[in-house]
């Protein structure tokens, strides 16, 4: 049986239940097997009359939603290969994928970004709203077209954080073999329970872990929660009340982040006793005194609790993937008493490589190699993988396909080691690599997440250094309060004494407008444009390095 086949056999199963809502103004909105049935029939009778051919691509420019899903499916059943995009993207980055992709259909929520893309590629396909596909009355239920696991199903664009992204073509045999992966991962999260799984789910479906983890939740017997309003996250997260949701790293921060300042502001006794719970619990029974053992069974009875029913009472585990996540947060969140797991992959691995195991995990790692594949470290200290997950190329691309999958696996550009139990641990990107014009090589990744924890008012860190003589720092933050510049330079001092000359910064520069997707400085999914951010901000680094070092 096919992902698709088993989605369908689900919602046909669980006809009268509600599967799948959204919050709207602090209500749910649900749709039950049978309505999302009917929603998905309406689309494909819309796409038929279009008369696409199979494996023509259809390109979907939405933000969540239940319709959303309901396109995404049907544009599937009827063999139609997806192009999710990003609507927050700017339309001369959109109008580059589709020019690439050319779709045959474009469908679109938003009638204003509708017109920038016309009037970006002038000559493309007509753009259809959603409100059109929905609107009529005649429902498909012809039988499924039924896919191969060789068929495409969907061209998913990489973030491009240096050139320009590239089209991840994900057949059925990828998606088929992944979501088997994760649903034996959430059974092992979900042991014991006999109700359906609550999920929350805040993350673009454009993006290729978001995308695998609606399509597993759809496939196994869950209540999926839709975010509509990110202003509005936590509101929204108390009434959906999940078990389990997606995140990214981003998000963490900021929930730790207010959770110190709100401790701060109850007062000198729950801050004092919060700070030396902290403690305790990472210095571990054995090396923590008496004084702050007590705090620590203190704030388990009296603080923890609180903290967790104001971020959702009922969850069993944050799952976090898509940047590395400091290993400090993590440790933070499992103090409280909830445990992170974390993911690794790219979109070409169909979103995963490694999983935490619910029952077995450590900070700092994240997790075994998934069951059937296999992960080693090249020589160059790269990480590379085989097995069913491995993409089917990039679209119209050979070459860079070729170079990709070179003798046999796919180089994921990623340094990495893995521990005597299997786990492993990721430690940074070879492009992003540092070469000092002394010969020393660094690797940025672990000195910025030691600023970010040493520096939480830093909204972005960016170490710099290539072909200089030593590094320097930009950093930003939405507000200057508490990052003056003698801040900075003792957090720098305090990390330096720990560092060999080498990897010591020695200038900083405080931007002061955070990197954004709007500002093309972060990549649609979040990451840093490292490439942008040293050419836009060249005069500064420039500057940096005039400046005698500390």
């Amino acid at each position: 049986m096919t992902f698709l086949e088993a989605i369908f056999q689900r919602l046909h199963r669980q006809a009268d239940t509600a599967l799948l809502r959204e919050i709207h103004n602090g209500e749910f909105k649900s749709v039950t097997g049978h309505g999302l049935l009917r929603l998905v029939g309406q689309a494909r009778s819309y796409v038929q009359g279009m008369g696409l051919p199979r494996g023509d691509r259809g390109a979907l420019l939405a933000p969540n939603s239940i319709r959303w899903i309901a396109l995404d499916l049907a544009l599937m059943a009827e063999g139609i290969i997806v192009v999710p995009l990003y609507v927050r993207q700017s339309p001369s980055e959109l109008a580059a994928m589709m020019k690439d992709s050319t779709p045959a259909a474009m469908f679109c929520s938003d009638p204003a970004l509708a017109a920038e893309l016309r009037s970006q590629w002038p000559e493309g396909p007509a753009v259809t709203s959603l409100d059109r596909v929905f609107s009529g009355e005649r429902v498909s239920d012809q039988a499924l077209r039924g896919h191969a696991d060789s068929d495409p199903v969907t061209i998913i664009y990489t973030s491009g954080t240096s050139g320009e992204p590239k089209g991840v073509v994900l057949n059925a045999g990828n998606i088929n073999y992944m979501l088997g992966c994760t649903n034996a991962r959430l059974d092992v999260l979900m042991a014991g329970s006999r109700q359906a799984d609550k999920v929350f789910h805040y993350t673009p479906l454009c993006f290729a872990a978001s995308w695998i983890a609606m399509l597993g939740f759809l496939s196994r017997n869950s209540i999926l929660t839709l975010s509509t309003d990110l202003t509005k996250l936590s509101d929204e997260l108390k009434l959906a009340s999940p078990d389990y949701f997606l995140n990214v790293p981003a998000l963490l921060e900021r929930i730790r982040a207010r959770i110190t300042e709100t401790i701060q502001k109850r007062g000198r006794w729950t801050a004092t006793v919060f700070s030396r719970a902290e403690r305790a619990f990472l210095k571990g029974a054995d090396g923590a005194d008496l004084g702050d053992r007590l705090c620590l069974s203190i704030a388990k009875a009296a603080i923890f609790p609180k903290i967790r029913k104001s971020i959702g009472p009922n969850l069993r585990a944050l799952i976090c993937g898509s940047a590395p996540l400091a290993v400090e947060t993590q440790l933070f969140f499992m103090m409280l008493g909830i445990s992170v797991l974390q993911v690794y992959g790219l979109t070409e691995t169909t979103a995963i490589c490694t999983m935490d195991d619910p029952s077995d995990f450590e900070a700092g790692k994240v997790g075994p190699a998934i069951p059937g594949i296999e992960m080693k470290v090249a020589e160059n200290g790269e990480i590379v993988v085989r097995g069913p997950h491995i993409f089917a190329g990039y679209w119209q691309r050979p070459e860079q396909t070729a170079a990709a999958l070179e003798g046999g696996w796919f180089h994921t550009g990623d340094q990495g080691e893995m521990d005597a139990q299997g786990r492993w641990r990721v430690t940074g990107r070879l492009k992003n690599l540092i070469v000092l014009n002394s010969g020393h090589k660094i690797a940025p990744e672990p000195l910025e997440q030691d600023l970010a924890a040493r520096l939480p008012q830093a909204q972005q860190l960016v170490v710099v250094g290539t072909e200089r003589s030593h590094l320097a720092l930009l950093l930003t933050t939405a507000s200057a309060q508490g990052l003056f510049p003698a801040r900075i330079q003792s957090v720098v001092d305090g990390l330096n004494a720990a560092l060999p000359h080498y990897q010591q910064i020695r200038g900083f520069h405080v931007v002061g407008e955070p990197f954004s997707i709007e500002n093309g400085l972060l990549t649609a999914n979040g990451k840093i444009k490292r490439e942008a951010v040293a050419a836009r901000f060249s005069a500064e680094i420039e500057r940096m390095y005039q400046r005698r070092p500390a």
